[in-house]
């Protein structure tokens, strides 16, 4: 049986594994970055942007916890101001509290997002940013190059795997126990070879992103990915990985 590494959130990983079983193939979880709330932040007046990002749907959850806890009036306006949102997962966990999101573009990326933008909705307006302590700020940057304005409200932060689980899994590297690493955002692999302490990997083992946002990231710092999938979800990265695999 094939062994994929799922470097998720514990949170996160289960439903990936499952869709990974489904197709014969055994998973090892291995956190690369796990998920805390920062603390610190308030929830600002969402009446005065004239839109709101959100990248991920640990941005959505941390963002309207503390919104939902400390300022419920403030879910109106979220509701009635533009959003925008980066995967079906993310534009999903939007619509459970009634927030409607602008189309999804084709490919599941920031870069692709802003592209389907007309520029006249940016210059001159002002826009909120949910993020993580890693995010690559694509968003802010090109809000910022077409005129605009954006304010980076940072919600949760990413904690770095132990000592002992990267020893683990490092051991089993080498020894040849894994076929395939499955990475679903940037930080999950950037953190990944950080703590390896190394970018070699070894024969015969696959590279596998979910998007081109990951991937460009991966070969950033020197990685060759294999596998992206056609459509940047759980189910299809699964599915790509196996096709791959067997």
């Amino acid at each position: 049986m094939k062994t994929v590494l799922v470097t998720r959130p514990k949170h996160q990983a289960a439903p990936f594994v499952r869709e990974l079983e489904q197709y014969g193939l055994s998973a090892v979880v291995f956190p690369t970055i796990e998920i805390r709330p920062v603390a610190g932040w308030t929830v600002p007046h969402l009446g005065s942007f004239s839109g709101v990002f959100f990248t991920s749907a640990n941005s959505v959850q941390f963002f309207l916890e503390k919104l939902l806890a400390e300022s419920p009036e403030e879910l109106p306006n979220l509701r009635n101001v533009k959003v925008w949102a980066v995967g079906k997962t993310t534009s999903g966990d939007l619509e459970k509290h009634g927030i409607k999101t602008e189309p999804l573009p084709k490919v599941a990326d920031a870069e692709n997002l802003m592209a389907n933008i007309d520029s006249k909705e940016i210059e001159g307006k002002t826009f909120l940013f949910v993020r993580g302590n890693l995010s690559l700020g694509t968003i802010p940057k090109l809000i910022t190059e077409r005129g605009g304005t954006c304010l980076e409200l940072t919600v949760y932060e990413n904690i770095q795997p132990s000592a002992e689980d990267t020893e683990q899994v490092k051991a089993m590297l080498l020894d040849g126990k894994l076929n395939c690493l499955s990475f679903t955002s940037p930080s999950t692999a950037v953190n990944f070879f950080e703590a390896m302490g190394s970018k070699t990997v070894p024969e015969g083992v696959l590279i596998a992103a979910i998007g081109t946002t990951t991937s460009g990231a991966l070969e950033k710092i020197g990685i060759k990915v294999d596998i992206i999938p056609e459509q940047f979800d759980g189910p299809n990265f699964a599915k790509a990985i196996a096709k791959a695999l067997n």
